[in-house]
């Protein structure tokens, strides 16, 4: 299946912006379900300069720098896409879920020893207790990883509540835990918190939704990738309540949401700012 992908992003200023250096995560992810046939990204103002790379997680990167005083600032970004559907794991058949724990690993290839840094706290994401007494009632002893990793996310769709004004970017996990509402962002922080405080390998994943019904289809979203040494990386949508199978058009992975915002930048000036972001995902034909 083809998929075209559309994200702008506006910012609008009450006073003029004199300069602005601006990095972007909104090239979509070559990978093993999904291959990147075409992108662009359009600036307006024209930037001064423009330097695309690949982050330290192997993400495409694009900043730029516009040094003429501006009050609008459009940044949009178009992808066509190839999609495979994966083949799903039966969760009952996985293993015991303690192998997945980063002490356990022993004789580790490179592919696992690249994993075991998503163990550790993050600037977004620390590791307590509360978030592995969380996660324990699903991570029963013995139980099989998938079994349980699907309970937790089942656990977090149910017990939370989609609630868009209740936190922003800044809403620490611990907020998230105690209120219980938030976002994707939020449900992704503390599940990959509650992960983590047990030993397991877990980072954060940004892209898009490909079905409407779907909560948080209407902008950029966000889910979980856990680590299991032979199974590789399986991704869970704690919003949607999901194992992720061919639905998801992975844009970037990191630590949590700083490593991957779609758009962070500085500017000299602007006084106040307004932000609007519109986000499409419709079959090639259309």
């Amino acid at each position: 299946m083809k998929l075209r992908t559309t994200h702008t992003t506006t910012y609008q200023y009450t006073e003029p912006v004199s300069i602005c250096h601006t990095a972007v995560h909104l090239m979509p992810r070559d990978g093993r379900h999904q291959r990147v046939l075409d992108h662009t990204l359009s600036v307006v103002p024209m930037p001064e300069a423009t330097f695309p790379h690949k982050d330290f997680f192997g993400n495409e990167v694009t900043c730029f720098s516009i040094h003429e005083p501006h009050r609008t600032l459009t940044i949009s970004a178009a992808s066509l896409i190839e999609m495979e559907p994966g083949d799903p794991l039966e969760p009952c058949l996985t293993p015991a879920w303690e192998g997945a724990r980063g002490e356990k690993w022993r004789n580790a290839d490179g592919r696992t020893l690249q994993a075991y840094q998503f163990v550790f706290p993050s600037p977004r994401i620390t590791l307590a207790r509360e978030f592995a007494a969380y996660a324990e009632t699903s991570f029963t002893a013995g139980r099989p990883f998938l079994d349980a990793a699907l309970d937790l996310c089942h656990r977090i769709y149910t017990e939370f509540h989609y609630d868009p004004r209740a936190t922003t970017v800044s809403t620490s996990v611990a907020e998230v835990l105690e209120f219980k509402r938030g976002v994707c962002q939020d449900f992704a922080h503390f599940m990959i918190a509650c992960l983590r405080s047990l030993g397991l390998a877990a980072r954060y994943v940004s892209g898009y939704l490909t079905r409407g019904e779907w909560i948080g289809s209407q902008a950029s979203h966000a889910w979980v990738s856990v680590f299991f040494p032979g199974l590789g990386w399986l991704d869970l949508d704690p919003t949607n309540d999901l194992l992720v199978s061919g639905g998801h058009v992975t844009l970037a992975w990191g630590r949590d949401y700083s490593d991957v915002a779609p758009v962070n930048g500085v500017t000299i000036g602007g006084g106040r700012q307004s932000i609007h972001v519109s986000v499409g995902v419709v079959p090639a034909s259309e």
